[in-house]
């Protein structure tokens, strides 16, 4: 597999997440306001321990991204944002929402961490920023799809469901994302056994 096949796979294994980081972003402040009872300094807050608990904790997950790897930090990353889906839709007051978020932050710090020093990883030199290129790309497709298909099912759903949709499509994305981890394996030890 070439450099960027490699680059490309793992990167759309991601957007799953990022269209649902997308939706969560526009929708989420709306559902906090409407459904869950805050105001709108609390939902300023509850954003800012989210990116307060990223601040706090990105250089520990660096150093344990080196000590053990990008890749298992990347995939308990998905699964952290998926539990993030999934927990929020069964709250019913802003309160609850906290330790969501500093579960959220943690997860945005650790794919924040993990996934460009996995680029830089398996990208030569000269093509790292045509890898991140990519990878940008994809986050940003992400981004723009998310606000318009979340705003769509909250209207339509309701904001429970789609967050539950959201949790749905977080766990795909991980299935694809091990998949590419496992097939990447899966080439590197008969490259081996060619070599031998």
């Amino acid at each position: 597999m070439s450099l960027n096949r490699k680059v490309v796979i793992f990167s759309l294994s991601l957007l799953p997440m990022m269209v649902s980081s997308g939706m969560i972003y526009s929708v989420l402040p709306i559902f906090l306001f409407e459904e869950l009872g805050a105001n709108r300094i609390q939902v300023g807050m509850l954003f800012t321990i989210a990116a307060t608990t990223g601040a706090l904790t990105s250089i520990m997950l660096g150093r344990l991204s080196d000590r053990f790897g990008r890749k298992p930090l990347i995939l308990l990353s998905q699964i952290l944002f998926a539990l993030v889906m999934l927990i929020y839709s069964t709250i019913n007051y802003y309160l609850y929402a906290i330790p969501i978020h500093i579960l959220e932050g943690f997860a945005w710090a650790t794919i924040g961490v993990a996934s460009p020093a996995l680029l830089a990883d398996i990208a030569k030199k000269s093509e790292r920023g045509e890898a991140m290129g990519v990878y940008n790309t994809v986050w940003s497709l992400g981004w723009v799809i998310g606000p318009t298909f979340g705003g769509f099912l909250a209207e339509v759903f309701g904001f429970r469901h789609m967050l539950r949709i959201s949790f749905l499509m977080i766990l795909i994305g991980l299935t694809l994302t091990s998949f590419a981890f496992m097939t990447e394996i899966t080439e590197i030890k008969t490259e081996k056994s060619k070599n031998e």
